[in-house]
């Protein structure tokens, strides 16, 4: 499961499978004035891995000019010696032999795997790289070279997603709350997913330790690129595009708190199910049960919409600009959320225990707070948030989520724990508590690389730690693996992993720019840690074994269009992307739509946490200094 959605029709729900038609775009950014809508469907098919006996597998969209670049060979045929070619504008600028990559048999395709690193090519341009072994020749798609490229590339249409996305139903003015009688105005917000009309701070509450930040993540990142981003958006005429976006989320956040101070956690239908009311309620499993679970705890996207709210205020002070409310209205909502939650927290958690996700969010939530206030209260709660999370981190760097050895593993947010340490970083004037914090960072993000490279791993996915799950519990031996385990506390949630892979992108380059160990690899980065940063989104934006950017209207081939399970495709929206197989417990082998069409929101349907992750990444990915 990327990170993604859980909001998908199930087998009972979807009517009939409606059709799947890999579709090629052409290679270039759309316009930003592009309204993109679904694809009509064609004959259903399944997406295999691609037969051909030599592939080379490239970032179809945007590569950094002075970041690492590398084309990933695949060849199926006898042993033999290659060599390859690199085009700038069609012009051959370098020639040399293919370097063999370690044996790799996990995905069982029994192919033999070579990398081409043009790293040293720094001129912009368009770039392609052809490869020979033996008799046989390929190209590979193309990919524009440039300064600050996946933002300067796909910047407007990432943010152009939002708009697209946004829930206008005047229905939502007046929805009653799960068991009650009492009607609330949740108006606006953005859809979930191509095909959930559901409104999320997050889900699967129920399971405590798989909780995604959803809209709330959204509004934060929004309001975080508007304001202390200002140059970057204002460079690329985004900045006022970005702050209505942030504003609108905030207003949001705004009409779903409730006047006792908790923000409402779904606003749900069983994903459109005719005949189901839609309310503000918290439900769970595949069948969409509606329960009482609907008062965010810090986890539920709770600790995210106090951040978001915080840095709203920020932004409306800075820029004179406001939505329906305020930026008065805006911090006095985070002030007097984070009250409520510090004393009720554990009562909205479905085990009535915090864990590591409430950690990381109640801490973005305090250095927010801190920020828009410089209050000092703000500032001695995060020194607890942080140590509380820094004494979840074990001897090797890697998290647990709980208070006994259940491995910390997410499917949408991985990077979020060195995320919200290197915020901490930030506000902590003690250079012993910073310390501290930065030695958390440092040995997570070693973790990371060495988790990672602990197998053959040619397209270099990131690699995590977990456990399976018996009678409802995570449990046994620790394993590592690609993708996240199908057997989890969730009982039926998993799909691809889009949002997890950015997200650890944006906190290797967050967090390594905070070590003293920088160097000039890319990013301001050692070559490992900027290696890894750009391969997770080089793996979403086409440099994978299918060959498909995730990223909608960008790139050579995307992924296909399946309405009855998947919904819409907004250009900008980002697929989920691929998973183990689907009869593999431990999310083992590989797999992407191979149907059928009532499952293949797993693969396809666009998630609002991957495009606000990729996002936040292609910022962060930037020249300038992300804070």
């Amino acid at each position: 499961m990327t990170a993604a959605p859980h909001s998908r029709k199930t087998a009972i729900q979807a009517m009939a499978a409606l059709a799947i038609a890999l579709s090629s775009l052409p290679q270039m950014a759309i316009a930003a004035s592009t309204e993109a809508s679904a694809t009509k469907p064609k004959t259903t098919v399944s997406v295999s891995l691609p037969k051909q006996p030599l592939l080379v597998q490239i970032n179809q969209v945007a590569l950094e000019r002075l970041g690492p670049k590398q084309a990933i060979v695949e060849y199926a045929g006898e042993a033999g010696e290659g060599t390859y070619t690199v085009l700038r504008d069609g012009q051959p600028i370098k020639q040399g032999d293919l370097q063999p990559l370690r044996p790799f048999a996990e995905w069982g395709t029994g192919k033999r795997y070579f990398s081409v690193d043009f790293s040293d090519a720094q001129d912009a341009g368009k770039y392609e790289v052809e490869v020979r072994i033996g008799q046989q020749r390929a190209m590979s798609a193309s990919v524009s070279v440039r300064d600050n490229a996946v933002f300067a590339t796909t910047g407007a249409q990432l943010l152009g997603y939002f708009k697209r996305s946004r829930h206008t139903d005047n229905a939502d003015r007046e929805l009653r709350i799960f068991q009650t009688s009492r009607k609330v105005n949740v108006w606006g917000g953005w859809q979930d997913a191509g095909g959930d009309k559901g409104k999320y701070l997050s889900h699967l509450g129920y399971a405590n330790h798989f909780n995604p930040q959803q809209a709330s993540m959204a509004a934060w990142v929004l309001a975080y690129g508007a304001h202390a981003r200002k140059t970057l958006f204002a460079a690329h005429d985004l900045q006022t595009q970005v702050e209505d976006e942030a504003f609108w989320g905030a207003d949001y956040l705004h009409r779903i708190l409730d006047a006792e101070g908790y923000f409402y956690t779904t606003v749900f239908d069983q994903w459109g199910t005719p005949g189901v009311e839609r309310m503000v309620t918290g439900y769970e499993g595949s069948a969409g049960t509606f329960t009482t679970l609907y008062r965010s705890a810090f986890r539920a996207g709770g600790g995210m919409a106090i951040a978001a709210l915080a840095r709203a205020s920020m932004l409306a002070k800075q820029s004179g600009r406001h939505g329906e409310f305020d930026g008065a209205q805006y911090l006095a909502d985070a002030e007097r959320a984070y009250a409520h939650l510090r004393r009720f927290n554990p009562q909205y958690g479905a085990d009535g225990k915090e864990n590591i996700i409430d950690d990381y969010t109640a801490l973005m939530a305090l250095v927010e707070l801190h920020n828009a206030t410089g209050q000092s209260r703000y500032l001695d709660d995060a020194r607890e948030r942080a140590a509380r999370l820094m004494t979840r981190q074990q001897a090797d760097g890697g998290f647990v989520s709980d208070g006994g050895s259940r491995p910390y593993y997410h499917a949408a947010e991985a990077g979020l724990p060195v995320i919200s340490l290197s915020a901490y970083v930030d506000i902590e004037p003690e250079q012993g508590r910073r310390q501290r914090a930065l030695d958390a960072i440092g040995s997570a993000l070693k973790h990371e690389l060495t988790i990672t490279n602990a197998v053959a791993n040619p397209y270099g996915y990131a690699r995590q730690r977990f456990q399976l799950t018996q009678d409802g519990k995570a449990t046994g031996e620790v394993l590592e693996g690609f993708f996240i385990p199908h057997r989890n506390e969730t009982g039926y949630w998993w799909q691809g992993e889009s949002a997890r892979l950015a997200s650890l992108s944006a906190a290797m380059v967050i967090g390594g720019r905070k070590l003293a160990d920088h160097d000039a690899a890319g990013y301001r980065l050692p070559a490992d840690r900027a290696a890894y940063a750009q391969s997770q989104l080089d793996w979403t934006l086409g440099r994978n074994p299918y060959g498909i950017s995730m990223l909608y209207g960008f790139g050579k081939k995307n992924p296909p269009t399946v309405l009855e399970s998947a919904g819409e495709m907004f250009v900008g929206g980002i697929s989920n992307g691929i998973t183990g197989a689907p009869g593999s417990d431990t999310g083992a082998g590989i797999s992407f739509a191979p149907g059928p069409d009532s499952e293949q929101w797993r693969w396809v349907e666009q998630w609002i946490p991957h495009t606000t992750w990729m996002l936040f990444a292609a910022m962060t990915m930037t020249t300038a200094e992300t804070r």
